[in-house]
C-alpha cells in the first residue's frame, strides 16, 4: 500500500521554482528595432559589440529563459536577458510603473 502525503507532488507545489536571477530595469527607446546585441551593451551585460557577438554565438545569452543565438533578434517591452548569472528587463522609456 501506497501512502499519500497531502501537498506534495505536482499539483500541490505551494512556490513556483526559482525563475532565474532577478533582472534589473533598463529604460529603452523602443520607437526603433532594438536588437540583442545593442541590448547586452546598453545593459552593461557587456562591454563591447565583439563580446557581445561571441557571448550570443556561443550560445550564452538567453531570452525569456531560452537560448537565441541572433544577435540582430528584435526585442520588445518586457523581454528579459540573461548572460552570465545577471539579467536585465527591456523597459520602454516613460512605462508606468518603473521606479
Amino acid at each position: 500500500m501506497s501512502r499519500h502525503i497531502a501537498g506534495r507532488g505536482r499539483a500541490g507545489r505551494a512556490t513556483p521554482p526559482p525563475a532565474g536571477p532577478p533582472a534589473d530595469h533598463v529604460e529603452c527607446d523602443l520607437s526603433s528595432k532594438l536588437t540583442l546585441g545593442q541590448f547586452l551593451k546598453l545593459a552593461s551585460l557587456l562591454d563591447s559589440g565583439a563580446e557581445a557577438k561571441d557571448a550570443v554565438a556561443a550560445g550564452a545569452v538567453s531570452v525569456n529563459g531560452e537560448v537565441d543565438v541572433r544577435r540582430g533578434r528584435g526585442l520588445v517591452d518586457g523581454d528579459v536577458v540573461s548572460f552570465g548569472g545577471r539579467a536585465a528587463r527591456v523597459t520602454a522609456r516613460g512605462a508606468e510603473g518603473v521606479s
